[in-house]
């Protein structure tokens, strides 16, 4: 069952959920989603240093993407065919009956910018920013800006509490990330 916008308030009012910063309801909660805003931190390919990925080699799949932060201000320019990561503004905390599925807005859409085109189920138990894969399929660039509204998460109730939660696991690669991390498929 995924919460309605009362349920996502009882939530965040009991701490069920966690976000921090503290969030502005009134721009932020839809429906049934809240939108999370666009961090400044980035992570981009150095495509013309490299020939190919190897998921297998951690050094080059680390040594191939730098990191960019942005003043509050300064747009991200997603250039048509580009993929980058990206953090948001908000650090959740998810419980272990709950998941969290992360969802572009179709305003952004409209000018060809996927958000979080794979992967985008966060585990009971999850804690850290939310990295997002962006992607720009259109053929213009398009400007981002910190704190803008870039995706929104909807919460999934689970039919009990699991297990293992995410930040239990041994596997659990990315838990309490605070930026964007480059893949860690090579520790697999």
């Amino acid at each position: 069952m995924i919460l309605s916008d009362r349920d996502i308030k009882k939530a965040l009012k009991s701490k069920r959920i966690r976000m921090t910063p503290t969030l502005n309801l009134n721009t932020q909660l839809g429906s049934c989603s809240i939108d999370l805003r666009l961090g400044k931190q980035f992570r981009v390919f150095n495509h013309s240093k490299f020939a190919f990925i190897d998921p297998n080699n951690p050094k080059l799949v680390t040594d191939m993407m730098r990191e960019v932060i942005l003043k509050n201000t300064e747009p991200f320019i997603l250039q048509p065919g580009d993929f980058v990561l990206a953090t948001t503004v908000e650090k959740i905390e998810l419980p272990d009956d709950l998941i969290g599925r992360l969802e572009g807005r179709s305003s952004l859409g409209r000018l060809g910018i996927v958000v979080h085109s794979t992967a985008s189920i966060f585990d009971p138990g999850w804690s850290g920013v939310v990295v997002m894969e962006l992607g720009n399929l259109g053929r213009m660039p398009v400007a981002l800006y910190p704190n803008m509204r870039i995706c929104s998460m909807t919460f999934e109730e689970l039919s009990s509490p699991v297990d293992v939660p995410y930040g239990k696991k041994k596997s659990a690669k990315y838990i309490g990330q605070k930026s964007a991390l480059a893949s860690k498929i090579s520790q697999e």
